[in-house]
């Protein structure tokens, strides 16, 4: 299972129902993952009102870096770091090693845990691989912003499920051995060698991908493609020249055209207080869409 919470859901200038972009993912399988997706100012109060521990954070992606996209990681590490933090924090962006040896260097205290900054390309129209666990992984690929930018994909891994009669058919026995299979996707039992494909069914995992700040392009279309959740841009209710950002309906086109399953709306400006009309427009194009809100939760 996926959870996300919307910590902060504004853009440029914080209000006072809408705190500065940062989302959190949890995936529940066997353990929990907790993943952070921007850091904007005020972080860190944001995951105490919800109830998520900052502790939990063992990754963060920025998507660039514009302050209101990551300066909340300033007091954040020194936060885990007056809770005796010692497990690594992993902080992944473009030119990320620049700007988390900066941060790091702010002020005098010293660090009790390892901070690794892990760079991200932010050129050309390739996806990349950049982390993975047993269960998922996690990609990311070029937008198109006023600074080097990069929009993220949560991708949980192809699921097996034992099917019980292929089992019978061939003679095997459930038990134990079973979750070895899962795992390697072939093992040999009792002289025999079983193929994962030969006793289970697959299913696809859930994919949930977060633009960050980005005019319409095609890289976007490419990552979102066949998404169960896109979390897009959609600062403006009609486009604005020279702002780097999209509207609410190019958001929609961008869901329309990549087939996803749910469109959901952040980094708001400040300037709408009541988001009844974005909602409105964009479900002219992709009907499937809502606007998001701090503390908005959502399962997958």
């Amino acid at each position: 299972m996926i959870e996300i919470t919307f910590l902060g859901t504004v853009s440029g200038i914080p209000t006072k129902d809408r705190n500065h972009p940062a989302i959190i993912l949890e995936y529940y399988s066997e353990t929990k993952d907790t993943l952070l997706f921007d850091c904007g100012e005020g972080t860190q109060k944001q995951l105490m009102i919800s109830g998520i521990s900052f502790m939990d954070i063992d990754r963060i992606f920025i998507t660039h870096w514009h302050a209101d996209h990551f300066a909340g990681l300033i007091p954040m590490i020194q936060t885990m770091n007056l809770e005796k933090r010692r497990k690594e924090l992993k902080i992944f962006g473009p030119e990320a090693e620049k700007f988390v040896s900066d941060i790091i260097d702010l002020g005098y205290f010293g660090l009790r845990f390892p901070v690794t900054a892990i760079n991200v390309p932010f050129e050309g129209n390739d996806i990349t691989l950049l982390d993975e666990s047993d269960d998922w992984q996690l990609f990311s690929i070029p937008v198109l912003h006023t600074v080097p930018t990069v929009a993220y994909c949560f991708q949980e891994k192809e699921r097996w499920n034992i099917d019980l009669n292929k089992l019978k058919k061939l003679g095997l026995p459930r038990g134990y051995w079973l979750n070895k299979l899962k795992k390697v996707g072939k093992v040999e039992h009792k002289g025999k060698e079983v193929n994962l494909k030969d006793v289970a069914n697959s299913k696809p995992g859930l994919k949930v991908v977060y633009s960050g700040d980005t005019k319409p392009c095609e890289n976007m279309i490419k990552i979102a493609a066949d998404s169960d959740l896109l979390i897009h841009d959609g600062t403006f209710l009609e486009e604005e020249e020279g702002k780097a950002h999209a509207d609410v309906k190019q958001a929609a086109k961008i869901a329309l055209k990549s087939k996803v399953k749910q469109l959901i709306l952040t980094h708001i400006s400040r300037r709408y207080t009541d988001t009844k009309e974005i909602e409105k427009e964009a479900r002219k194009v992709f009907d499937k869409t809502k606007v998001a809100y701090d503390f908005m939760k959502v399962k997958l």
